[in-house]
């Protein structure tokens, strides 16, 4: 009769009784006590290998029942020492003496374990064969599942759609059992251990945290859940920068200065699929890039190393990084204070850093910073925001340090150091940083209201405009108390100055101001402008006119190469449709045909 030897690596995994249920003929299993110490040692700590194993122990005890195999069990108990030292070989080399002593063959999984065993002249079997399953993790996903949810007791849940359009749907009727459960989490656990690609991240007492390939698993089994239960998300698509259709002044930027780059927004908003576009952008322009993670879930190309931490600590991870110097590093999901000191070393290092924060508004991303760093520091550590809502670039925040008096206040020794925040794609300030007394402030910074008398005047006039001119669309500033202004487009002067000037004149009567009356032109010709991209798109009645969402329900102007066009508001989705057949549409087509660019400025 045959007699077997097995070592852990084949009964954590299956690939022992998977193996003899192949088998012909009966054969003899010795198990050495020091498998079953280390198995036992694991169950006890709470790790899901450690159940596994002893539902494998439960399998080979009911084979013996039925008369498959014999079962015997040999040798001492190794000291607690030797167990804590499984790792170093110390139980791999009590099985590898077991085999010898009793002439046996060594079954293994471990590659180390066989080719030492065939040093030493040990005979052995390798195994390499899966255990059948009923149920995988990969059956509750279709293209469109981002993750799934499965807990004993419950309906399976996946969440479907796409960045931002999520929802949370039943895959089916029938609540999940702990004994699925507990299939499905060894079969993962299993397969983690020998697939390529894939590793045990965490083992845990009650926590178990795997990547599987693409999958990023999370195992809670009692005490730390009150039910098993496995949490397993995946990208849904892979996009490359091109996809995000970011303007060119952005990519200028992302190229040539932004080295201090937060990607911030809520969970599910496509954070980290950004991540993955803007670390191969980096990769294609010849740029070293690695990445921190933990776990490591970034899906990227071969040409990017994935860093984890460290003997458990990413302060570790930034030191090899110090030394092997990437142009440009990305930090997953920061989310400690560590994490936060560990992207400062590096960038003040002169390392490249992108970093992923969750934040629910842009500025948050900042904010996170505060008090984990000096305050004049931050702007040397971070000088980009791109925050990511629905799987767009929503917004950029740019960051520049400066000493200057801070917006509200008017003393001149007031002067302090000052963080100013600004809208990348305007310029506009919406935030200042500074220390007022012992407290750092976020102070949002609000355009300066008109005087309520300035706004009175400005909203008569309107009303006066529209009685003597309800066709025309018109704009009104009021310069001073004593003085307005009418902006309109240039062909419509002619009908608010009246014949002689007389309309005109009734309208300073009414108000009691005196009136200019200029065209749009000359307005914008007078004022610097920022170009909005604008994207053109021509259909059989219509020119469709579409600009980025954030300038939704905001009046812009429209300009062909340095002409003005005309001033539309767009939808919410961007959107302005203007129809062939009025002057303003067929001056587009004109310009279209002549292949000069469209353009936007707020």
């Amino acid at each position: 009769m045959r007699v077997f030897i097995p070592d852990t690596s084949v009964i954590v995994d299956g690939r022992l009784t998977q193996f003899i249920s192949t088998l012909d003929e009966k054969v003899k299993v010795v198990v050495p006590e020091a498998v079953i110490a280390e198995i036992e040692h694991q169950a006890n700590e709470g790790k899901a290998i450690g159940h596994t194993g002893l539902e494998e122990l439960k399998k080979l005890r009911e084979m013996a029942n039925r008369g498959k195999i014999l079962l015997e069990f040999y040798g001492g108990r190794p000291e607690l020492w030797q167990i804590r030292r499984a790792k170093a070989g110390e139980i791999d080399h009590m099985v590898r003496e077991t085999a010898r002593e009793l002439n046996a063959t060594l079954i293994t999984g471990d590659q180390v374990q066989r080719d030492v065993a065939i040093a030493k002249g040990i005979e052995v079997i390798y195994l390499t064969a899966k255990r059948e399953v009923r149920h995988r993790l990969e059956d509750f996903f279709d293209k469109t599942t981002m993750s799934v949810h499965l807990k004993a007791g419950v309906r399976p849940l996946a969440k479907k759609g796409k960045p931002g359009e999520w929802r949370l749907v039943p895959i089916r009727d029938e609540p999940l059992s702990d004994d699925e459960l507990e299939e499905i989490a060894d079969d993962i656990v299993e397969r983690a251990k020998r697939e390529p690609e894939s590793f045990i991240e965490l083992d845990e007492p009650g926590a178990t945290v795997v990547q599987l390939r693409n999958y990023r698993i999370v195992i809670a089994k009692p005490p730390f859940a009150d039910r098993i239960e496995i949490t397993a998300v995946r990208p849904v698509k892979k996009l490359s920068i091109e996809d995000y259709e970011l303007s060119d002044k952005l990519l200028e930027r992302l190229k040539d200065k932004a080295e201090g780059i937060l990607i911030a927004g809520a969970p599910g908003e496509g954070k980290t699929t950004f991540a993955q576009a803007l670390a191969e952008w980096y990769v294609g322009m010849g740029k070293i890039v690695k990445t921190m993670e933990k776990p490591r879930d970034l899906q990227v190309g071969d040409e990017i190393t994935q860093y984890t931490a460290l003997n458990g600590r990413m302060e570790l991870t930034g030191d090899l990084l110090l030394l092997v110097r990437p142009d440009y590093t990305i930090f997953d999901e920061m989310r400690k204070t560590s994490d936060f000191k560990i992207y400062s070393d590096l960038r003040l290092a002169g390392v490249g850093m992108v970093g992923v924060v969750h934040a629910t508004k842009p500025i948050d991303a900042v904010q996170r910073f505060i008090g984990r760093v000096e305050l004049g520091m931050i702007p040397q550590i971070v000088d980009t925001v791109l925050f990511i809502k629905a799987g767009r670039v929503a917004k950029v925040l740019t960051l520049e340090y400066l000493v200057k008096v801070p917006s509200g206040m008017k003393e001149e020794d007031l002067a302090r150091p000052v963080i100013e925040v600004r809208d990348f794609e305007t310029g506009e300030l919406e935030y200042e940083i500074y220390t007022y007394g012992e407290e750092i402030s976020v102070v949002p910074v609000k355009k300066e209201e008109k005087p309520p008398a300035l706004r009175l005047a400005e909203k008569r006039l309107k009303q006066e405009i529209k009685k003597f001119l309800p066709d025309v669309y018109t704009e009104v500033e009021i310069a001073s108390p004593h003085k307005a202004v009418i902006y309109a487009d240039e062909f419509d002067i002619p009908a608010i100055i009246g014949k002689k000037g007389k309309r005109i004149g009734e309208l300073e009567k009414r108000i009691g101001i005196s009136i200019d009356v200029k065209s749009f032109a000359e307005r914008e010709e007078a004022k610097p402008k920022e170009k909005i991209p604008v994207e053109v798109e021509e259909k059989r009645k219509t020119i469709v006119l579409r600009v980025s969402p954030d300038y939704a329900k905001r009046p812009l102007k429209f300009y062909g190469g340095e002409q003005y066009v005309f001033t539309a508001t767009p939808s919410k989705k961007g959107l302005v449709k203007v129809s062939k057949s009025t002057p303003i549409g067929k001056e587009l087509k004109r310009l279209l045909e002549a292949g000069i660019p469209i353009w936007a400025a707020a």
